[in-house]
């Protein structure tokens, strides 16, 4: 493990931010060019729900309305397509405060890391967002039709799929801060009630007042919690005790 003083820290960090800053910059303008078919993207799962239940349209309220929508959609796409780029910047700024054999152990963890975001970003676009959709739609008095603002559709849905693949991060970052000593699956269990209900509020907060889309997002967050445990159980317990034995 590297020793560095708290003003290279710093400086390592500035480094770390600007590069990740370039990153998102250029994925930025990669994706604005590419706008149109990935707000037709965004907007299939709404479309298509709309169309099965006859009960509503996609409208624009104001001029600048699709300028706007499509930056904030080329911003947040620029965030999950450089993913795995911005996941390395972290990684390179992380990797001097390990030890050899947790660099070695915790590698690995990247490619996981990556491909739990798109999971994640999966889950949503394909499950969360159809079952949300159709509740809504549903819910309260009926023949009526919805007018549903773009630039406001545009900009959740984008927020909802980056946030879901960040949290489909859950059992990677347990095993990277138990090979880092810092969790342990004892801790983890003792902490399993909290964490539950930390989880409800966070469903509540995120889905609409229905208990079956609130279950739909719990139900996830805390099977990825337990896969969690699991895998420091069995991953990391033993490959530390073999480190120090």
């Amino acid at each position: 493990m590297k020793e560095m003083t708290f003003t290279e820290h710093l400086e390592e960090l500035r480094k770390t931010m600007i590069r990740v800053v370039i990153i998102l910059g250029v994925s930025f303008f990669v994706a604005y060019g590419f706008g149109e078919y990935i707000t037709e993207f965004l907007l299939r799962p709404l479309r298509s729900t709309l169309n099965e239940m006859n009960s509503g349209q996609i409208v624009y309220l104001g001029l600048l309305d699709k300028v706007m929508s499509q930056l904030q959609v080329a911003f947040w796409t620029s965030i999950i397509v450089s993913s795995p780029m911005w996941f390395f910047e972290i990684w390179k700024f992380v990797k001097p405060g390990l030890y050899d054999y947790e660099v070695k152990a915790v590698r690995p963890f990247l490619f996981v890391g990556f491909c739990l975001f798109l999971i994640g970003v999966a889950f949503g676009y394909f499950i969360v967002f159809p079952l949300t959709f159709e509740t809504l739609m549903s819910f309260g008095v009926g023949e009526v039709q919805a007018s549903i603002d773009l630039k406001q559709y545009l900009i959740l849905s984008s927020k909802v799929l980056v946030f879901l693949g960040l949290v489909f991060q859950l059992p990677n970052i347990l095993l990277i801060l138990g090979f880092m000593g810092l969790v342990t699956k004892y801790s983890l269990r003792g902490m399993r009630r909290y964490v539950y209900v930390g989880f409800a509020v966070v469903a509540a907060m995120l889905t609409p007042p229905d208990p079956y889309t609130m279950l739909g997002l719990w139900f996830p967050l805390v099977l990825l919690f337990e896969v969690g445990i699991i895998f420091v159980a069995i991953i990391v317990h033993p490959y530390l005790a073999k480190q120090h034995s």
